[in-house]
C-alpha cells in the first residue's frame, strides 16, 4: 500500500476548535485502523470559511461564535424546522423585547391550524443595540406530512418559515414484504436492442421490466444514475458526476418514441431514419460507447423533432411542465443553451450567477435555445413515466428503481444554480484507507449545511422529489453523506480534510416523506465503514441497507452465510463497481489490477492466492450446503453464489445483468480514469459476443440462471 503524505498538523486552538464544533466540524477523527487522527487547524479554518466565518484568528473565532449565538435571536421564526409526524415540537419566535406577536400556522392544503403560545420565560440577550426576547409556539403533534408554513407578525416585521412533518417510518408495502421481490441491476447505456441508438435507452428500460417480469418474474430494474450530462461534447462517461441531479441526459431519449415524429414530412423521416442507422450499427458489437459520437447524431435528429409543431393539448402538457418546474427548469435549461454557446470555452464574468442581468438578457436574446433544453427534459420525464407505466402494467411490484448520485460536477448546472447552498472551494472525499492510503478526491463540492438549512432544505426536497417522481424506489449512493461528510479544501491533498456532520434528522427525513408521497422504497447504498449507530438509524426510519457478498465478511475474513444478513437489505452477488462474477471467480480482476499498477506493494502470486482462498472458502459452503455439485462448472458457481443471497433474509434480492450472461468485463474500476474504459463497456456474454436486449432473455446463461433463482424462491 502507498504511504500517505505526511500533512502538517498544527493543534487548533480552543477557540478555533470550539467554533469548530458548533458548526459540526471535526477537530479529530478515527481513522479506519481505530488510532484518532488530528485534524490539521488549515483544514478547519477553511471549512468554516466556507461556511461564512471567519475563523483565522482567535479573536476572529470568538467573533464569529457569538454571531452564530446572535444569528439565531434575530430571526423571527427558523426558516424550516423538520419533525416526526405525531410528535409535538416547540419552535422559537424571536422579537424586540417586550413586543406583542402574532403566529399564524397554514397546512399545505390551505387549511389555517392554531400554534398554542407556551409559557416559557427565557432571560432576553442583547444582540447589538437591541434586546431580543423569545416566545415560545407549540407545534400540534397531529399535523400531516407535508410542508406547511408557520408565519410570526410582530410590529412592522413579518418571519416565515416551513414546517415539515415527515413520517416516523417510510414504511414497504406489505406486498413487497411479504414477496420479497428479486430484481435485476443494470447500467442502462451498457444493455442495447436492436433499435437502440449505440446506447441503452428509455424504451430499452421499458421493455426490459415488461421482459423482466414476464420471462423471470423480476419485480424491479435497478438502473445506473440518468442525471443530466454535458449539452454538448466533450461529454463525461460517468453517471456519477453529472451536471445536475434533478434533470436527466437526453442521451437516454428514444427520439422515434417522440410523438411529434409521426408527424415529419416524409423526407425529414427517411433522414431522422438514416441518422440512427450509424449508431445502430454499433448495437451489435463490443466497441466501447462513444457518447459523443451518438449525442452528436441524436442531438441533430431532437432539433428536428423538436420544430415540429405540437398539438394544443400536448403544448398545453409541455407547458404545464414548465410551470411546474417554474425557475429551476428556466436556470437549468439557461445554462445549458450558455454552455452550448461557449462549447467549453470560459464564460464571461458577468453570467457568473443565474440572477445577474447578464443572464437575464442573454436568456431573452435566445429563449427558442432556452425552451429546447426545456422541452428536453419534459421528453426524458415522459419516456421515464413510460418505462415505470410499463413495469407497473406488467405487474412488477416496485419498478424501477433509480440511483441517486452523491454529487455534482463542480462546473456543472447545479453548481452554477445552486451556488448560494454549496460549500465553495471544497470538495467531497474520502480520508484514506486499507484500500487507498492517500484518502479520495471526488471533485465533488458538498452542500453547505448552514446554507441549506437558511434556504428551507428546498433544493434538496426538489432534486429528491424529481428523483422519486417516475420510479418504485429509489437507491442513494453513499448515504453515509446524509450524516456526515469528508471535506478536502482546495490545494490540499485528500488526507487533509475534516468532517463535516449535517443534520441527518432533516435530510433522512425529507428523502422518507418524499418517497412516501410517490409510493417508493428507499434503499441507503450503506457499504464500507459505517457504524452500527447510523444503520440502526437507517432501519429506525424505514431506509434499507444493501449487502453485497463479496463485502460480506467476519474479522477473521471467513464468509458471512446468509442467515446472517440484514433482513432489511438489498442483497446482490456483486455491484458496478466491482467485476462481474464470472471474472472475478477466474482472478481476473487480480490480473487486471496489476496491469494497471493498483496492487500496492504486494506481489501478483500473494493476490492471486489471497483470490484463490476467497473463492475457496465460498465454493466449501456452497458443497457442504448442496448447492453446487463436485464437478461444477463456472455457471455452477454463479448459480450458486445467487442461491447464497437468496437464501438470506434480505428483503430484496438483484441480480446483475452482467452476471446472468457470464460477461466477465467491468463497467468501472474505482480507482482509475484513463488507464480504464470506465462506463463505457457494452454488455457481453463470457465469450465476448455482444448481448441484445430483444435476445437477452433467450440466451441459454439466463435461462439457466433463471431456473435456479426460481427453484430458489420455490
Amino acid at each position: 500500500m502507498i504511504d500517505a503524505p505526511e500533512v502538517e498538523r498544527e493543534t487548533p486552538s480552543e477557540a478555533l476548535a470550539a467554533l469548530a464544533r458548533a458548526c459540526g466540524v471535526s477537530v479529530e477523527y478515527y481513522a479506519i485502523d481505530g488510532t484518532q487522527v488530528q485534524c490539521s487547524a488549515a483544514a478547519i479554518r477553511a471549512a468554516l470559511a466556507a461556511m461564512g466565518l471567519d475563523a483565522s484568528s482567535d479573536a476572529a473565532c470568538e467573533r464569529s461564535s457569538h454571531a452564530l449565538e446572535d444569528q439565531e435571536w434575530t430571526r423571527l421564526v427558523p426558516p424550516v424546522t423538520v419533525v416526526k409526524q405525531g410528535e409535538r415540537h416547540e419552535i422559537p419566535v424571536h422579537v424586540i423585547d417586550g413586543d406583542p406577536v402574532e403566529v399564524a400556522l397554514t397546512l399545505e392544503s390551505g387549511e389555517d391550524r392554531e400554534a398554542p403560545q407556551l409559557d416559557r420565560w427565557v432571560p432576553p440577550r442583547e444582540v447589538g443595540a437591541q434586546t431580543m426576547g423569545r416566545a415560545t409556539f407549540e407545534i400540534p403533534g397531529d399535523l400531516p406530512l407535508g410542508w406547511h408554513l408557520i408565519e410570526a407578525t410582530t410590529n412592522g416585521r413579518r418571519g416565515r418559515g416551513y414546517v415539515v412533518v415527515t413520517p416516523q417510518r417510510a414504511e414497504v408495502p406489505a406486498d413487497v414484504r411479504a414477496h420479497r421481490p428479486w430484481g435485476l441491476t443494470v447500467q442502462l447505456y451498457s444493455l442495447r436492442s436492436e433499435r437502440s441508438w449505440g446506447i441503452g435507452d428509455l424504451a430499452d428500460l421499458a421493455d426490459l421490466c415488461a421482459l423482466g417480469k414476464s420471462r423471470g418474474d423480476a419485480d424491479f430494474v435497478l438502473i445506473n444514475p440518468l442525471h443530466a450530462t454535458e449539452p454538448v461534447a466533450p461529454i463525461a462517461n460517468s453517471p456519477y458526476l453529472p451536471t445536475s441531479k434533478r434533470y436527466m441526459s437526453p442521451l437516454y431519449i428514444r427520439v422515434e418514441d417522440i410523438p411529434e415524429v409521426a408527424y415529419l414530412p416524409s423526407q425529414q423521416r427517411a433522414v431522422l431514419a438514416w441518422e440512427a442507422e450509424r449508431p445502430q450499427r454499433t448495437n451489435a458489437t463490443d466497441e466501447l460507447l462513444d457518447r459523443n459520437d451518438i449525442w452528436r447524431l441524436k442531438s441533430t435528429a431532437l432539433e428536428e423533432v423538436f420544430r415540429v409543431p405540437r398539438s394544443a393539448g400536448r403544448e398545453a402538457l409541455f407547458e404545464a411542465f414548465c410551470l411546474r418546474e417554474g425557475a429551476a427548469l428556466e436556470d437549468f435549461a439557461t445554462w445549458c443553451a450558455i454552455a452550448e454557446a461557449h462549447k467549453g470555452l470560459p464564460w464571461p464574468d458577468e453570467f457568473d450567477s443565474p440572477t445577474a442581468p447578464a443572464v437575464a438578457r442573454w436568456r431573452d436574446e435566445h429563449a427558442d435555445r432556452v425552451l429546447y433544453y426545456a422541452w428536453l427534459q419534459w421528453i426524458c420525464e415522459e419516456q421515464l413515466g413510460r418505462a415505470q407505466d410499463a413495469a407497473e402494467r406488467a405487474g412488477m411490484s416496485i419498478g424501477v428503481m433509480i440511483d441517486l448520485a452523491v454529487g455534482v460536477h463542480p462546473e456543472g448546472a447545479d453548481a452554477w444554480s445552486f451556488q448560494r447552498v454549496l460549500a465553495r472551494g471544497m470538495s467531497m472525499g474520502a480520508p484514506p484507507d486499507f484500500y487507498n492510503a492517500l484518502g479520495q478526491n471526488w471533485s465533488i463540492p458538498p452542500w453547505q449545511p448552514r446554507a441549506l438549512e437558511s434556504a428551507a432544505y428546498l433544493p434538496f426536497r426538489d432534486m429528491v422529489r424529481a428523483a422519486v417522481r417516475n420510479a418504485g424506489a429509489l437507491r442513494i449512493d453513499h448515504v453515509l453523506g446524509m450524516f456526515r461528510q469528508w471535506w478536502v479544501p482546495e490545494g490540499h491533498v485528500a488526507v487533509d480534510g475534516v468532517y463535516v456532520y449535517v443534520d441527518h434528522e432533516a435530510l433522512i427525513g425529507i428523502i422518507a416523506l418524499e418517497a412516501v408521497r410517490a409510493g417508493a422504497i428507499v434503499i441507503g447504498e450503506d457499504l464500507g465503514t459505517v457504524e452500527p449507530w447510523v444503520r440502526d438509524y437507517l432501519h429506525s426510519r424505514g431506509i434499507l441497507g444493501t449487502s453485497i457478498t463479496w463485502f460480506e465478511r467476519h474479522d477473521d475474513g471467513a464468509p458471512r452465510v446468509p442467515e446472517d444478513y440484514r433482513p432489511d437489505t438489498l442483497a446482490a452477488v456483486t455491484t458496478h463497481d466491482l467485476p462481474p462474477t464470472a471474472a472475478y471467480l477466474a482472478g481476473e480482476h487480480v490480473r487486471l489490477r496489476d496491469e494497471l499498477g493498483m496492487l500496492g506493494g504486494g506481489s501478483v502470486e500473494d493476490a492471486q492466492a489471497e483470490a484463490e482462498r476467497e473463492r475457496q472458502a465460498f465454493i466449501d459452503i456452497m458443497l457442504e450446503r448442496g448447492w453446487i455439485l463436485e464437478d461444477y462448472n463456472e455457471e455452477d458457481l454463479i448459480a450458486g453464489l445467487h442461491r447464497w443471497v437468496l437464501d438470506s433474509p434480505a428483503l430484496l434480492t438483484g441480480v446483475a445483468v452482467t452476471d446472468a450472461v457470464g460477461e466477465r468485463r467491468a463497467q468501472n474500476m474505482p480507482g482509475t480514469d484513463t488507464e480504464y474504459p470506465n462506463w463505457c463497456v457494452p454488455i457481453t456474454d463470457g465469450n465476448g459476443v455482444p448481448v441484445l436486449l430483444d435476445d437477452l432473455f433467450e440466451h441459454p446463461r439466463v435461462r439457466r440462471l433463471f431456473r435456479a433463482i426460481k427453484q430458489a424462491r420455490g
